[in-house]
């Protein structure tokens, strides 16, 4: 993202809070995983995906990354494999792999809004187009569900980037009305990006101030 400032760290905190949230909700829904000793040859797309996401429960990356690979050569229309791998590789800083897997998970579905928020990180990260990561992450807030308070949280680091400091504290707004009261590391989170956009706002006027 450049040079790194105050700025450029707290925007990559936020992008990869909304990230590891993707991430959670595939362990959560993936809960029931098949037993380690089962045969590999034996499992459909989707069973590799729940045994990858048993592995990364555990710390066992790698393993995760064989299941998530497995479960995307069974199926390349396997989006949340794609996601997976997508969001391991942003973690790792690999945002060129990160976002190849982003696309392939949007192609395999086109209204995924996991893929598109965190497509729209990815932009971020690498200081490329804002006007196509806000229309990511407007497209996942379509259907964002339980997603929505961080989708909001991305824009709102868009328009912060392009300087649109109202329309940033409003996306912050909606955001804090949607996160769920007993989630606190969503809470802390957008603290933070309120904080910023405070800090990077111009000051009033003194016309404005009257």
């Amino acid at each position: 993202m450049g040079t790194i400032d105050t700025a450029s760290v707290l925007m990559k905190r936020s992008a990869q809070s909304a990230l590891l949230f993707g991430l959670a909700c595939l362990l959560a829904a993936c809960a029931h995983a098949p037993r380690l000793g089962e045969a590999a040859d034996a499992l459909s797309a989707e069973e590799h995906l729940r045994l990858g996401a048993s592995y990364e429960a555990q710390g066992m990356r790698a393993d995760a990354v064989r299941q998530y690979e497995e479960a995307v050569s069974r199926s390349t229309s396997c989006a949340e494999g794609w996601l997976a791998l997508g969001n391991i590789a942003f973690t790792d800083g690999r945002l060129t792999a990160a976002e190849d897997c982003y696309r392939k998970a949007l192609q395999a579905s086109p209204q995924h809004p996991g893929a598109a928020n965190n497509l729209a990180m990815v932009y971020l990260e690498q200081n490329g187009s804002l006007t196509e990561a806000e229309a990511l992450a407007q497209s996942a807030l379509l259907n964002a569900g339980a997603l929505r308070p961080y989708v909001l949280d991305t824009l709102a680091n868009i328009y912060l980037r392009q300087k649109r400091y109202e329309e940033a504290s409003t996306a912050l707004d909606r955001a804090e009305e949607a996160a769920p009261a007993d989630n606190a590391a969503v809470h802390a989170q957008l603290l933070k990006t309120r904080a910023l956009i405070n800090t990077a706002r111009p000051l009033a006027t003194p016309a404005q101030q009257i």
